[in-house]
């Protein structure tokens, strides 16, 4: 969200400082600064006639036109501060105001409430506390706008969507899974930030190739998560993804518990766009809060009895301890063949969950030299795993559909050259032409002599084909 700023100085060294640490705010618009309390309620009123609207507090137009934070100095005149807080509250109530004062004494605090100021930053100014009061203010602000019908399809508090992925058991692929969807999402344009809730074994510093200083473990012991402090714990990938790691240490995990935990996402969700939070196998109360608040919670296993039978005592410890319900939660199925007994269908029926459309083949020599690696970001392109996986991040609504399509639904269906239709093009005929010869005596329609060969198929997506399955590249190539 893009906190637009209107800060109220009438002193010029103060008005420079102020304006100097609001530029270094993330996402924040701050306007030049105001000289006195008339220039201000005059800038505010005339944001809400140029919306063409005579009251702050009616169209939707006029409410958004106004700024949502204002910040006037202890020492604006000629109107006194307290006096002019309680203005702009009255005629403006979708403004959050913030006061700037060397007294921030309780007496002073509680005048400028009752006033109907938001907040209190102390002078000297300090980045940390004026960041937070920023935030805090446009928070409300922004809640106070959805009741006066100011975009009524924003919601207050943290915007962003958070994405859980839980693996039944160890080894599904839970963090490969985790990373692509960031990565899918991040490649849409939007910002993005990876949370590793994987405490005593996480593992997305490894698959990234990622040497970190600080872990989600340095925010556990803070009771306000500050801008600042959530810069210096997060690590800016080259990718764009912003990267919350899980301790080198696993015993230090204890230290983060629900609360932590609902604080850190919290703080994450009001900066970014999309959260994913790599929850591991094991529940504990840290990702267990991460799965009760997220939006889409994924669940990963894999097509064998063993991994099925942990997905669904997973969901029944969801629902047993009323963390999620069954059917609110999605089943993907990884390493996929035709040839498994155990199909999509029925683990949506032994789990009870829903289950994605997209399926991710078992192909795990196109992933061997990017885990050795360490490089799980430069996964080919043309890989069928990495084509499933941002097929699934379309479907979940993390990608606009031109993304999702760089997914499953890249290749077309191409029909194989078989020996016989080699011949043909040697004979002089165009491939694809008509003029070749039939099918052999005895030929099955459909197979590789005929345009809809069954190696077209294989080629293309599971979806394309209609079959759960899809063309493995390290597999043998057949001759007609």
């Amino acid at each position: 969200m893009t906190i637009r700023i209107l800060p109220a100085v009438g002193d010029p060294d103060a008005a420079r400082t102020v304006s100097a640490l609001l530029s270094q705010l993330p996402d924040a618009e701050p306007a030049p600064a105001v000289a006195d309390s008339t220039a201000l309620v005059d800038a505010l009123a005339a944001a809400v006639q140029g919306a063409g609207a005579p009251s702050p507090a009616g169209p939707a137009a006029a409410v958004e036109a106004l700024p949502e934070v204002v910040l006037v100095h202890e020492r604006i005149g000629p109107t006194p501060a307290l006096e002019l807080i309680r203005e702009v509250a009255l005629r403006f109530p979708a403004v959050g105001v913030v006061l700037i004062t060397a007294d921030a004494g309780p007496a002073l605090f509680s005048a400028a409430m009752d006033a109907g100021a938001r907040g209190i930053v102390g002078l000297p100014l300090g980045y940390d506390e004026l960041a937070a009061r920023v935030q805090a203010a446009a928070q409300w602000s922004a809640g106070v706008r959805v009741h006066l019908g100011g975009n009524p399809d924003a919601a207050p508090g943290p915007s962003g969507t958070l994405v859980t992925v839980t693996g039944a058991k160890g080894g599904v692929g839970t963090t490969v899974t985790a990373v692509h969807l960031a990565l899918a999402a991040r490649a849409a344009g939007r910002s993005v930030a990876l949370l590793d809730l994987d405490l005593q074994s996480g593992d997305v510093a490894s698959y990234l190739d990622v040497q970190f200083r600080r872990s989600v473990v340095d925010l556990a012991g803070i009771s306000d998560i500050s801008v600042r402090v959530l810069q210096d714990a997060v690590h800016d990938h080259h990718t764009g993804l912003g990267l919350l790691l899980a301790p080198e240490e696993g015993e230090r995990g204890e230290e983060v518990d629900d609360r932590a935990a609902r604080q850190i996402i919290g703080a994450l969700r009001s900066r970014y766009e999309v959260v994913l939070v790599d929850c591991g196998s094991q529940m504990q109360s840290a990702n267990a809060a991460a799965v009760e608040l997220a939006d889409v919670a994924l669940l990963v296993t894999t097509p064998d009895v063993v991994a099925v039978r942990a997905a669904k005592r997973q969901v029944r410890l969801w629902d047993r301890l009323q963390i999620r319900k069954a059917e609110e939660t999605t089943t993907v199925v990884n390493r996929l063949t035709r040839n498994t007994e155990i199909q999509p269908p029925l683990v949506a029926k032994a789990t009870g969950t829903q289950v994605a459309r997209t399926h991710v083949p078992a192909a795990f020599k196109e992933l061997q030299p990017c885990v050795d690696a360490g490089r799980m970001q430069d996964l080919d392109g043309r890989s069928t795993v990495k084509q499933a996986l941002w097929a699934l991040a379309g479907e979940l609504g993390l990608v606009d559909a031109p993304a999702a399509r760089q997914g499953r639904g890249s290749h077309r269906a191409r029909p194989s050259l078989t020996g016989r239709r080699r011949k043909a093009i040697a004979a002089g005929a165009a491939p694809g032409s008509g003029t070749g010869p039939g099918p052999a005596p005895g030929a099955v329609p459909g197979s590789a002599a005929g345009s809809g060969s069954r190696f077209g198929a294989r080629r293309g997506s599971a979806a394309a084909a209609g079959g759960p399955g899809s063309f493995d590249p390290a597999g043998p190539y057949e001759e007609g």
